[in-house]
């Protein structure tokens, strides 16, 4: 059983930065095509980025410029840098495989971005 664990969350101003990082208990970040999604309330999940097992990310249109995702294979960890935030960058940031897999969906961590 695979576990994600997401951290690095919290609460921060507008214009500020976080760094999301995503945990695997095994090797799984190098074999799959790995993606960070967030939701709000009453939303469903959305993918805000994905970076393949060669290195290629892509990013959806509201955080293109702004995040950016990167991966350690030895570390068995996914990064989400996100700078310049915005209020409605407000969510709770999860890390899955892309296609998502439903037994690897974590706890996620809460982003709260202040106007």
């Amino acid at each position: 059983q695979v576990q994600l664990v997401e951290s690095g969350g919290g609460l921060v101003q507008a214009g500020g930065s976080l760094r999301l990082s995503c945990a695997a208990s095994r090797t799984i970040s190098s074999l799959y095509i790995m993606g960070w999604f967030r939701q709000v309330p009453g939303n469903e999940r959305e993918l805000v980025a994905y970076i393949t097992t060669g290195g290629m990310s892509n990013y959806a249109d509201p955080v293109k410029g702004r995040f950016t995702i990167s991966r350690d294979n030895a570390k068995n960890t996914v990064y989400l840098q996100m700078n310049s935030l915005k209020p409605e960058d407000t969510a709770v940031y999860y890390c899955n495989t892309k296609p998502s897999r439903m037994a690897y969906w974590g706890q996620g961590t809460q982003v709260t971005v202040s106007s």
